[in-house]
């Protein structure tokens, strides 16, 4: 294992201490379980699930922009182009 230094809040700092005692675990434990869930969380949603997940919302919200529909393309394309 490699030894790092993290600042946490007091927020967190208390937190953390409360729910170390909680679960009986350390808080070296709770801190390397949190890092595994955020690697295992960015790695399992790919670029095209995202994508995927954002086009199934189409259509079910409303913008308030009227021109919206008829500049659709436009404005994907724009959206698509800053997202690179």
């Amino acid at each position: 294992m490699i030894r790092t230094q993290v600042q946490l809040t007091d927020r967190q700092a208390t937190e953390l201490k409360q729910m170390s005692a909680a679960r009986g675990r350390s808080v070296s434990a709770l801190v390397r379980e949190g890092v595994d869930q955020l690697l295992q969380s960015g790695e399992s949603v790919s670029r095209g699930e995202r994508m995927r997940r954002a086009v199934s919302v189409f259509g079910k919200f409303r913008s308030g922009r009227p021109e919206l529909a008829d500049r659709h393309d436009e404005h994907f394309a724009d959206a698509v182009e800053h997202r690179r």
